[in-house]
């Protein structure tokens, strides 16, 4: 009977590894087929790799494209596990009657969705960019600004710093560390793996990123990879070898960080403090 639920439970597992994976391998085997050869469903890999990326190259230009989604997913990565863990820092350890009334409106916040918040923000960058044109429509301030601070990665420190051993604050304190000092010393190198879940949650969320910059950035010299690959199957006969090429370049930056960091990703989403 054991044996019965075991081969079951691994056939189970191996059905839904099977379809969890053959996107990315249809994906990877279309970029080396003709275009035509991809409408037809072909899933056999062909000699057209080489084509279709030189068709690529030809067609875009790939490399600025690929160093502005660089720029801004790891300018928003950077700032936002700052900012996030700062904030979920002080909520958790720092003392104040109205704290958790803040706390939860930020939770609240969570709620409404960004199609909600599209016109607010694109008519205040708008207004910005009379004063500050390097903050206003058309530039990468614009895409990153809106991201740097999400409830959820505050809510994820927070929660994570429930974990922290709260003797080492008090230890800190009364070696005459400032709280800023302890914030970098003691909190920021302890806390590595909850780092990293976080920047791994970021960096693929603003690499991934579409909607925004596409009503902000209006220009080509201001395209990202998202907006990139859009373009190139709006037109009225989309070379579909080219666009699977183009989408497994842009998978593959967001793939290397997540393989790079899989087990303090791990580490990091179940809580655990090194």
């Amino acid at each position: 009977m054991a044996k019965s639920k075991r081969f079951f439970m691994y056939l189970f597992l191996s059905i839904a590894a099977i379809v969890s994976i053959f996107p990315f391998l249809w994906m990877v085997v279309s970029s080396t087929n003709k275009s035509v050869d991809v409408t037809r469903g072909r899933l056999l890999p062909g000699t057209h790799l080489l084509d279709n990326f030189q068709k690529l190259l030809d067609t875009t230009d790939l490399q600025l494209s690929l160093i502005n989604s660089a720029k801004i997913s790891l300018t928003t990565t950077l700032l936002a596990l700052l900012i996030a863990s700062l904030a979920g820092y002080g909520f958790e350890v720092f003392r104040s009657r109205s704290k958790d009334i803040v706390f939860n409106i930020l939770l609240l916040s969570m709620m409404i969705p960004f199609a909600a918040l599209m016109i607010p923000l694109y008519r205040m960058f708008g207004k910005i960019s009379n004063v500050f044109p390097w903050m206003g429509i058309d530039t990468m301030t614009s895409v990153i600004l809106p991201t740097v601070t999400t409830a959820f990665l505050i809510f994820f420190f927070r929660q994570s710093t429930k974990m922290f051993p709260k003797e080492l604050l008090e230890a800190g304190r009364m070696d005459g560390l400032s709280e800023l000092g302890i914030f970098l010393r003691i909190y920021l190198p302890t806390m590595k793996t909850t780092y990293a879940a976080g920047a791994i949650i970021t960096f693929m969320s603003s690499w991934n990123n579409y909607l925004w910059p596409l009503i902000v950035l209006q220009t080509p010299q201001t395209k990202t990879m998202p907006l990139l690959i859009s373009t190139l199957g709006s037109g009225y006969a989309p070379d579909y070898g080219m666009i699977m090429i183009a989408i497994v370049i842009g998978t593959i930056p967001t793939a290397l960080v997540f393989f790079v960091m899989q087990k303090q990703f791990v580490a990091g989403m179940i809580g655990s403090v090194k």
